[in-house]
């Protein structure tokens, strides 16, 4: 009672703006993930074979490794009001022109254009969490805001082939895309830094600020990205994004054509077997930020908390190799909410050890640079992905072609927490 009565006393308006970073992420990814959902009818339309539309996913994903070089360092510099503003305007634009796309080299620029802009969501919100939070909400925060890309992906197999059936390809695209306007009026209105902001107490800003990092970092400035590239605590999230984000895309482009060809599910009908994956990612987003949290409430130090976390996840995705030997629907749905499930929850934890080690003059950047390799990757995975199945089609066995593409998935978050682990044993905070 004691503790309810002292947060009320504190305030709460940091949760609001949590609660924006939600809707944006929700918005980010019901954009992202409708060409995924559409590619069974897109496929006829245009023609596509799967390596057709690999380049599609491609181009999406080096634009959006490019962007997140760019957000990262133009967030730091013009403030994370403005920086997000600029790049929700920039894809709601752009979901929008894929209606007006006539071939696959129409999709692939507006799948550019969309990659390029969507990539400012992260950076500006991971550095929005820093401004607002202390390190011991940072996970929870992150975690809560995270879980939009999995409520976008709940959304968007309901909302899609309704629009679908209803109205065509074409409006599904433009309607989607329209919804970023709408969070922009509130974004505008309720946001800004916590110093300016005249709705904060004096209690909560004190809260927010209750750290030993507000000392660390007194200067004021950006951070350029030769001096970030130079420290290895950089190098550390951009190998934990680097191979661990591939994965993910792999989820979100893939898994409805995988649903669609191994189990025969009818794309054109609302889709429970994808809703029900990205539900569970919804429970790992929120739960994987709490579990770090809560470890840091018990005592523990922030980044032993935060690798323990992450390994206990790593271990969550092995199972999905098994999905060769499902035969029901039902089972390959749970192993794979599972894997989905953990990447989200290593995601708001991994996004969390940037805030952890930098400065939050430079958190935005580092997001950036990490992003930008965890892209790169992205970039790469649909190739090898688009030549797996299309060997396995030609030999007539696509669904060996998927048993693959899941062992890989299976043992590339362990890597991954194996590189970060050496790269830096304590994950020390770093001081520019």
């Amino acid at each position: 009672m004691a503790q309810l009565v002292k947060q009320q006393k504190t305030g709460n308006y940091r949760w609001v703006v949590v609660a924006l970073l939600f809707f944006a992420t929700t918005i980010n990814y019901l954009d992202r993930q409708v060409i995924g959902l559409l590619k069974p009818t897109l496929e006829v339309e245009f023609a596509w074979t799967e390596q057709d539309y690999s380049f599609v996913v491609m181009a999406f994903s080096a634009a959006y490794a490019l962007g997140l070089l760019f957000f990262g360092g133009l967030v730091d510099r013009i403030g994370t009001k403005m920086g997000y503003s600029i790049s929700v305007f920039g894809w709601s634009i752009a979901a929008m022109a894929h209606a007006a796309a006539k071939s696959t080299f129409g999709f692939g620029v507006a799948r550019a254009a969309l990659g390029l802009s969507e990539a400012g969501n992260f950076p500006a919100a991971i550095k929005a969490v820093a401004e607002w939070f202390p390190k011991r909400e940072r996970a929870l925060a992150t975690g809560i805001f995270n879980s939009g890309a999995n409520i976008g992906a709940v959304v968007a197999p309901v909302m899609v082939p309704w629009i679908l059936g209803i109205y065509g390809w074409e409006e599904a695209f433009l309607i989607t895309g329209a919804i970023g306007f709408i969070w922009l009026i509130f974004w505008w209105f309720l946001y800004e830094i916590p110093s300016r902001h005249k709705r904060l107490t004096a209690e909560e800003y004190e809260f927010i600020h209750s750290d030993s990092e507000q000392v660390v970092i007194g200067a004021a400035g950006t951070v350029s990205w030769k001096k970030l590239l130079s420290i290895r605590q950089t190098w550390t999230f951009v190998f934990g994004k680097l191979l661990t984000d591939p994965i993910w895309w792999f989820f979100l482009f893939w898994l409805p054509s995988y649903f669609s060809t191994t189990f025969n599910i009818d794309l054109s009908k609302p889709s429970l077997h994808l809703a029900a994956v990205y539900t569970a990612t919804t429970i790992g987003s929120v739960g994987g930020g709490y579990l770090s949290s809560y470890f840091i409430r018990k005592g523990w130090p922030v980044f032993k908390a935060r690798k323990t976390a992450m390994f206990i996840f790593a271990l969550c995705v092995v199972p999905i190799i098994a999905a060769r030997y499902a035969t029901d629907v039902w089972v390959a749905v749970g192993l794979i909410s599972l894997a989905a499930a953990a990447h989200q929850a290593w995601s708001a934890n991994i996004f969390t050890t940037a805030s952890d080690m930098f400065p939050k003059r430079a958190v935005s950047s580092v997001v950036g640079i990490g992003g930008m390799a965890g892209s790169l990757g992205g970039f790469l995975f649909p190739a090898l992905v688009g030549v797996i199945l299309d060997t396995y089609k030609d030999a007539g066995n696509l669904v060996g072609g998927y048993n693959v593409i899941f062992t890989i998935c299976g043992f590339a978050y362990l890597l991954a927490w194996l590189v970060m682990h050496l790269l830096s044993p304590k994950m020390k905070q770093v001081e520019i």
